[in-house]
């Protein structure tokens, strides 16, 4: 029994090593793109403060929040998959098609959008557009975050879905509408699982699209679905456990700066569409441009003051769900368990 478990022993570890060593010259690669793209782009040295140079900074926000939706996305799917080994291994499949399927409406989706925006800018004026879409991407961005609401994330998004497919498999009925029904009732599961985080990168996108461009937004969008990739692989192909509790706090921070940013460019953005007031601060009018175009900080009494009321939710919300943790090691509950 020994002798003959080493071979599958040897061959998982190798296979681990392999995944290792792909995701290693993947992210090489990645960022000597990065470096290339970036020196053709300015024509040599980066300057910080030439108008294009903020493009980088915002395809890596973009890269950001796709990976840490991609990081969601399969932290639910691996527990919907948990158990389903041996007899109900091929349970998989229907959630996979689910999955893939969302992957496939998500783009439709994103399609529709780009319409719909588009229609609008023809017929309102084009500062108007952009500052709406901002607020909607703050909002957006504010409620992908989850650091208000993590506890009912984990409660009640995981858990529905463990509930519905427990239901799902001990159903009563003959074999063949039982089976017809687990398909179906899995596929949604996992069409939800993706479409959620999906539509809501959509609609963040929308104003990253109106104001640096398709080109951007793909740069973006590629980098952020690579990394989600390579934890899938290792996820559901090598089966290995993550870090995915420290991975997604570590990207909720990265998050959070983003989050600042894009308050302070909402806010200019509204005063350029006069739906704000502009009310300049003169000692700090020698600010250099560059904080500007690279973290939208403005010397005005607005946006100074949203990015600080921002700051306040992020940082009053963090300790919030800190609290929450805090009284749950006093007092454990039945909720699910989270992957360290």
């Amino acid at each position: 029994m020994t002798t003959a478990s080493r071979p599958t022993t040897f061959a998982g570890s190798r296979a681990v090593r392999i995944a290792w060593l792909v995701a290693l010259w993947l992210g090489v690669a990645m960022v000597l793109s990065i470096l290339i793209w970036t020196a053709i782009a300015s024509g040599g040295s980066p300057d910080p403060t030439a108008l294009d140079s903020p493009s980088m900074v915002k395809a890596l926000d973009i890269a950001v929040l796709v990976f840490r939706e991609g990081l969601e996305c399969i932290l639910v799917l691996a527990a919907i998959t948990a158990s389903m080994k041996g007899s109900t291994e091929s349970y998989q499949r229907p959630v996979a098609a689910g999955a893939a399927l969302a992957f496939a409406a998500t783009i439709i989706t994103w399609f529709g959008a780009v319409g719909m925006v588009d229609a609008l800018s023809d017929h309102l004026p084009a500062l108007d557009v952009q500052a709406g879409t901002g607020l909607l991407a703050v909002v957006v961005l504010l409620v992908v975050m989850n650091w208000f609401f993590h506890k009912v994330y984990w409660t009640g998004w995981i858990s529905m879905h463990n509930r519905r497919k427990r239901t799902l498999m001990s159903s009563e009925g003959n074999a063949e509408q039982k089976a017809r029904r687990v398909v179906f009732g899995l596929g949604v599961l996992g069409f939800t699982s993706l479409y959620r985080e999906g539509f809501e990168v959509v609609l963040f996108l929308q104003s990253y699209r109106l104001k640096m461009g398709g080109s951007v937004v793909l740069a973006g969008v590629s980098m952020g679905l690579v990394l989600t990739a390579i934890v899938a692989v290792l996820t559901f192909i090598a089966h290995r456990k993550l870090p995915y509790r420290k991975m997604l706090v570590f990207t909720g921070f990265m998050l959070g700066v983003v989050l600042l940013v894009m308050v302070g460019e909402q806010a200019q953005e509204m005063q350029l569409a006069h739906w704000i007031s502009t009310t300049p601060i003169a000692w700090l009018a020698r600010l250099p441009g560059w904080l500007g175009l690279w973290l939208s900080v403005f010397p005005t009494v607005e946006t100074l003051a949203a990015q600080g009321f921002a700051a306040v939710i992020v940082v009053g919300s963090y300790f919030l769900a800190r609290r929450d943790v805090f009284r749950t090691l006093i007092t454990p509950d039945d909720r699910p368990a989270i992957p360290s």
